[in-house]
């Protein structure tokens, strides 16, 4: 291992927790606090440290978003492919999305999301960001449900999914709104699995 070698971990190590500092501060504390001075310290590293890395805020908050949902797409993929086969594997799959809609990131991001609202140099950034957040977690709930996305209906049936997921996930930002969660993710999950147009071969075999 060369010498640069070990520099180049520490810098990927102090990148990763400034990120995850960022998103935790963000979901947190709100937007006015999460600085890159507020991120740096949640993070334990110094001020500018964390200025080599994000000369902005701006820079930092975007890539932490980014960052992070990358990282729990990845994820929520991974766990999929332990998901059960047949109709358990549809509540599991609205499950995953509503976590995801209802986790510490998605808090995080709607708070970017409310100033970028008022401030249109952000939202010129936070714009196309959000895009590519909303293709992919449509692109992975299809993968979970098992769906065939040229299919019209399953397109309209996954994005009110997405869509539900969402209001789910504001409903919980200023109280825990688990017990009724569940009940709803449990009763949308049947409902879609009779909906959702499937090949017949795919469909649990009757008696």
């Amino acid at each position: 291992m060369t010498s640069r070698e070990p520099k180049q971990d520490r810098s990927r190590a102090t990148r990763q927790r400034l990120l995850e500092a960022t998103i935790d501060c963000l979901a947190t504390q709100g937007w006015d606090a999460t600085t890159v001075t507020a991120a740096a310290q949640r993070a334990g590293v110094s001020r500018g440290a964390a200025q080599h890395h994000f000369p902005a805020r701006e820079d930092l908050i975007t890539a932490a978003l980014e960052h992070m949902f990358d990282a729990r797409m990845a994820e929520i993929r991974a766990e999929s492919t332990r998901f059960p086969e047949g109709p358990g594997r549809t509540e599991a799959a609205v499950t995953r999305v509503v976590d995801y809609f209802t986790g510490d990131l998605f808090k995080a991001a709607l708070q970017v999301w409310t100033a970028a609202a008022a401030d249109p140099a952000l939202r010129e950034r936070i714009v196309p960001l959000e895009a590519k957040f909303g293709r992919t977690v449509h692109q992975v709930a299809i993968e979970m449900l098992g769906a065939d996305d040229t299919d019209p209906t399953t397109r309209r049936l996954v994005q009110a999914t997405l869509d539900m997921a969402r209001g789910l996930g504001l409903a919980d930002v200023l109280t825990d709104d688990s017990p009724r969660r569940k009940n709803i993710v449990a009763q949308w999950a049947k409902t879609l699995d009779d909906a959702l147009p499937r090949d017949p071969g795919e469909r649990e075999e009757g008696p």
